[in-house]
């Protein structure tokens, strides 16, 4: 299936039901009075989040989401059907704007979290709503209002713990096929990612993190330029990102130290909660080197960088040092995560 990770679609709400005008008539009662019943309320359009989705795709051939309209009133004070809800699910980590005023509606990031996108119709009222002491025979009645319309522009961001930066052909697919259950294609030229992919990594039977392979980022993707600025906001939601650095690149005349600083300069344009996320560097391909040579030439590229983060010597196709670059990221989480509690905890004793 093709990845989709932008939409626009046309969101309806149902219309409210309109009141009804009768009067009671019965044998014996001449004058029953008003019986007018109020209308159904219009179903609201939702966003359902579901793990079953990753993509999308189905808001490319379903452009119009439209909820039901309430039924009118009926006599014998009789109130109209309200309108069915549209429920439409949606995968994690989509979020929601307005198209037309760029207001952002809502981030769908659970499963079964439902976001209201379009607000139904409120019912008419009946002309019983309208008897008193002085109109005892009201002609009156409301007509429902009219449900939200609006086009929501629909943008999905991976929703992953890890994710994986670099140019194309570093080796990014190769590591995640070596360390998690995903199955990216792996080949020897670039741009064999051309949509992100996400695999489970598990440290052990009972620990495990998301990883997600993102397609490579060239010189300009910030400007628009290649794939990679398709794909750059996908990494914002990530904790941590790998920058995938091949020692021994496909290309004979790249300098690994030139192309490690071509995706920190897209990285830093493009700016945000992106360039702050904290990165550790994943020297790939260290097979490809004579023994006796890895230890100093990939420090040569970690001084040249001025590096201050983590470093790793991997070879993914051996998945050699992957082991040891797999427990770090669970630790480093799991670490993460208890101190993201103990904020959370601190904010709620100042409340």
């Amino acid at each position: 299936m093709k990845f989709v990770d932008e939409a626009s679609v046309k969101v309806e709400a149902g219309n409210g039901g309109n009141g009804h005008v009768s009067f009671r008539r019965e044998k014996y009662i001449p004058f029953g009075g008003p019986d007018g019943g109020d209308g159904g309320d219009g179903g609201s359009v939702y966003l359902e989040g579901s793990e079953a989705l990753n993509t999308l795709v189905d808001m490319r051939f379903n452009r119009l989401l439209r909820a039901e309209h309430g039924e009118r009133g009926q006599s014998r004070n009789c109130t109209g059907k309200g309108g069915d809800d549209l429920v439409v699910p949606v995968p994690l980590g989509t979020i929601v704007y307005d198209d037309g005023t760029d207001e952002l509606i809502g981030d769908v990031t659970k499963e079964g979290q439902k976001l209201l996108v379009a607000s139904g119709g409120f019912h008419g009222l009946g002309n019983t709503r309208y008897k008193s002491s002085t109109n005892r025979a009201p002609r009156q009645f409301s007509p429902g209002s009219e449900g939200e319309h609006r086009v929501l522009r629909l943008e999905l961001k991976v929703l992953a713990d890890v994710g994986t930066l670099g140019l194309p052909n570093a080796g990014k697919s190769s590591l995640i096929r070596a360390i998690s259950s995903a199955q990216p294609k792996v080949a020897n030229y670039p741009f064999t990612t051309l949509h992100p992919s996400l695999g489970v990594v598990r440290a052990d039977e009972l620990r495990s993190f998301v990883i997600a392979d993102i397609p490579g980022i060239i010189e300009g993707a910030a400007e628009g330029a290649g794939l990679g600025n398709l794909f750059l906001r996908h990494l914002a939601r990530n904790n941590l990102l790998l920058h995938v650095v091949d020692v021994e690149p496909y290309e004979s005349d790249i300098d690994p130290v030139k192309a490690a600083r071509a995706v920190i300069e897209e990285i830093e344009k493009w700016g945000g909660e992106l360039a702050e996320k904290p990165r550790w560097l994943v020297l790939n391909k260290i097979d490809l080197l004579p023994e006796e040579e890895v230890s100093n030439y990939c420090q040569m590229i970690v001084d040249e960088l001025k590096w201050e983060g983590p470093v790793f010597m991997v070879s993914a196709i051996r998945k050699q040092g992957t082991n040891q670059l797999v427990h770090e990221i669970m630790d480093y989480l799991e670490e993460q995560k208890a101190l993201d509690i103990e904020k959370e905890e601190q904010l709620e004793e100042k409340d």
